[in-house]
């Protein structure tokens, strides 16, 4: 047997049909070498210290009562259009004058501009994370730049195959570049499925390193899960990511949920000069795979030594509607954790770039201006007054 695919020839011959966003399952050499990872056993990858991936069925059922309430659902998305910032390609055309800067471009999607080099981690230009056109979450703003606008970049790096993190029209696009792709082990599969050269792809176990342009990017844990078709195999990897230059190093964490790894994480790769964090579609119904904004502040000053140096960028939010939670409430939640440990944040609105090195960099709460206001108003946010809110234009 060479891989799942290789069980029964009519098994194989129905997967060849399956649609192409489903991506493709890991066979010959690159089944062999998931087989041999020490991450992977009892047929599948495993968690760091464990991890319930899905809530169970009783709890599925309360979820439901929730999710569909409507009162809950109107919190659940903005009540006017989203700021996006209009970057323009003067700006991200001029080097950064620190060698690093960031543009967060919604969700988990950042351009990180690092000592020369350019990084697009977690592209998602699609309008819906899901296989098809017609349903499954959708944008609720749209992309700050033209993917085609963004000019030449160095490396795309993956952290995870599920739809809000590896789009298909989007790689498809740039499997078009010249571009060189960094994935964890077996998500190329889905890659070269997608038309991207065997060749320009870097498929990493955790732990390990691939050079690409001049810059390290190390796979490290995370604790989350994978699958992109009816089943879930757990037969590619997830991985959060560093990211080291010559002056600087930042750190996406992916989708995780908080786990004591990120100190050892942040004692071999860092101290990093930003984090990028996940902070949002958390929920009491998959505590470990998701992180609070409080646990995702928690896991920045765990990367630092325990100290509130560096910036944290706060992502995973804003741009789907992925859990029962107040559309407001990850920044909100992260605008409080970062106060309380004197830590320093960035709150761009989408598309808005900065430098993290910079005296002042994006600190306004953008949201409030098109968000439903909680019920006891809004907290005064660190250096504003409570009614403070960036302009909507």
């Amino acid at each position: 047997m060479t891989g799942p695919t290789s069980m029964h020839p009519l098994r194989a011959r129905l997967r060849a049909l399956r649609p192409a966003a489903f991506g493709a399952d890991p066979s010959g050499a690159r089944w062999e070498r998931i087989r041999r990872s020490p991450n992977f056993s009892d047929g599948s990858f495993q968690n760091p210290a464990g991890a319930r991936t899905r809530p169970s069925n009783g709890s599925l059922v309360e979820f439901a009562k929730i999710y569909f309430q409507k009162e809950a659902r109107a919190l659940r998305s903005p009540v006017a259009p989203v700021p996006v910032h209009p970057t323009t390609l003067a700006e991200l055309a001029k080097p950064p004058a620190s060698g690093l800067r960031l543009t967060w471009m919604g969700h988990s999607s950042v351009l990180a501009e690092i000592d020369g080099r350019r990084v697009l981690f977690d592209p998602v230009w699609g309008e819906r994370c899901s296989p098809f056109s017609f349903v499954g979450p959708k944008r609720l703003h749209p992309v700050p730049v033209p993917l085609a606008s963004l000019g030449p970049v160095d490396a795309v790096v993956i952290s995870h195959d599920h739809y809000d993190h590896l789009d298909l029209p989007t790689i498809r696009s740039l499997a078009s570049t010249d571009t060189v792709f960094a994935v964890p082990l077996g998500v190329g599969a889905h890659l070269e499925r997608w038309g991207v050269p065997a060749d320009r792809l870097r498929e990493l176990d955790w732990q390990e390193s691939t050079r690409i342009a001049g810059l390290t990017l190390t796979a490290a844990p995370a604790r989350h899960f994978c699958g992109r078709g009816l089943r879930n195999q757990q037969h590619t990897l997830w991985a959060s990511w560093a990211a080291a230059g010559p002056e600087h190093r930042i750190y996406h964490s992916g989708d995780t949920g908080y786990f004591p790894g990120f100190a050892d994480i942040g004692a071999e790769h860092g101290p990093f000069d930003a984090t990028m964090i996940q902070i949002g579609a958390y929920s009491e119904y998959w505590p470990d795979i998701h992180m609070t904004p409080a646990e995702g502040m928690r896991a920045h000053l765990d990367l630092q030594g325990g100290r509130p140096s560096g910036v944290m960028l706060p992502i995973h939010w804003g741009t789907f509607n992925l859990a029962p939670h107040p559309w407001a409430e990850p920044g909100e939640g992260t605008a409080d954790a970062a106060a309380e440990a004197g830590a320093r944040i960035a709150l761009p609105r989408p598309g808005e770039p900065f430098e993290p090195a910079a005296p002042a960099i994006p600190s306004a709460p953008w949201w409030r201006a098109v968000a439903t206001a909680p019920a006891q108003g809004w907290a005064a946010a660190p250096g504003t007054d409570a009614s403070e809110v960036a302009p909507t234009a």
